[in-house]
């Protein structure tokens, strides 16, 4: 269980129970993730931020995470130990 890398998955194929989002500040690369990471409350205070930032309109049509590659992947690869 875990993210997988943009460049490992078509762009349109995201597998029962994940959620594809994109981030970064700049360049934006797509991650897919768990649905259950949609639980823990680092992933929450991104969306947050993410509300605050965007409302519901994503540029990227799809859900756009503004933060740091890696701060994402700390988190996720956080959420992945445990």
């Amino acid at each position: 269980m875990g993210f997988r890398l943009p460049s490992l998955q078509k762009k349109t194929s995201v597998p029962k129970g994940y959620l594809a989002v994109y981030v970064g500040e700049n360049q934006k690369k797509r991650f897919v993730i768990p649905i259950s990471y949609l639980n823990n409350p680092s992933i929450q205070d991104l969306l947050s931020q993410v509300e605050r930032e965007f409302g519901f309109d994503h540029p990227m049509g799809g859900l756009t995470i503004p933060c740091r590659e890696d701060v994402f992947l700390d988190i996720t690869s956080r959420l992945q130990r445990s």
